[in-house]
């Protein structure tokens, strides 16, 4: 799936410009995946301005977004990410996963000066606000676009972000708008179309995980046990949980968080498919490896 990047500074019009390009592509009768950060920190129960002031925040939701990004890559469907992707080494991670499904990629740059953006930020209105009850069942979780950043988590995003350049192969092509620019939607579908995909090399490709589902599949059954997890804590039923599909039991205790269990659950991909580079780790013993993972860490967490 060829994949648009969207990366520009905070309130820079990038969620505007990544909706217009959506409703573009589907007028060319291709699927389209819009991957918002917009929805995914509050998906994480996590406050917008929060958020970006705690770099551990930052690299769970990053991940979740890259992770979604990947299972989505093929050769035909349009995959829209919609981030600050401020990090060049983030955005080099997102062009080797590009060159590893054999698919093209493009960068949508939203450029403006800072005191710019500024203005268009203090005209966002929403509360800045996640309730500390809520669960992703429980709520009807938002889009956090227009809740204003605050002036020092702006002033530093500011500081952090590192402009693409189309002398880095990472951020080429390289598409830079201005907020009085339209959009020139048919450059980015020949760039995403009418140019022939870099080939893979060895350092892009991925181990070996068996079915192209894997990884989805994989995520799912460890989400399933978290959520068993997270309703025993909800409860009060603290102790030992036994788990479906595993013979060890979970010992759930007062300081089981959301936050927590998927932090294990990001270590456990990693280590799995480092460990799994010959011969991927079968599905049915997952459940049985992630309680181990997570009785093992949880002390540590």
């Amino acid at each position: 799936m060829p994949i648009v990047v969207v990366t520009g500074l905070p309130a820079s019009g990038k969620s505007t410009r990544a909706l217009e390009l959506r409703d573009y592509f589907l007028t060319r009768e291709k699927n389209v995946h819009l991957i918002s950060e917009n929805e995914a920190v509050p998906k994480a129960l996590f406050e917008k301005n929060a958020y970006f002031s705690d770099s551990q925040k930052e690299k769970i939701v990053r991940s979740d977004l890259k992770s979604e990004a990947s299972r989505q890559l093929n050769k035909e469907d349009v995959v829209i990410l919609d981030a600050g992707n401020y990090i060049k080494g983030y955005r080099y991670e997102l062009f080797c996963l590009t060159k590893a499904a054999r698919t093209t990629q493009c960068t949508l740059f939203c450029c403006l000066p800072m005191e710019q953006a500024w203005t268009f930020n203090t005209k966002r209105q929403d509360p800045d606000v996640v309730s500390e009850s809520a669960t992703e069942d429980t709520l009807n979780l938002p889009n956090n676009s227009n809740v204003p950043y605050t002036r020092e988590v702006f002033d530093a995003l500011c500081m952090r972000y590192e402009e693409p350049s189309s002398n880095n192969r990472w951020d080429s092509p390289l598409v830079v708008l201005m907020p009085e620019d339209s959009l020139d939607k048919e450059a980015i579908y020949n760039a995403l179309y009418e140019t022939k995909p870099l080939p893979p090399n060895q350092s892009t490709q991925n181990p070996p995980l068996g079915a192209t589902n894997y990884l989805f599949e994989l995520d799912t059954i460890m989400q399933e046990i978290i959520k068993e997890i997270l309703g025993a804590v909800k409860i009060g039923a603290f102790g030992q949980l036994r788990i479906k599909g595993s013979t060890n039991t979970v010992k759930v205790t007062t300081t089981m968080n959301a936050l927590q269990l998927n932090r294990l659950r990001q270590k456990f991909i990693t280590s799995t498919c480092r460990a799994s580079q010959t011969t991927p780790t079968k599905l049915e013993h997952v459940p049985q490896l992630f309680v181990q993972f997570i009785n093992a860490n949880t002390t540590g967490c």
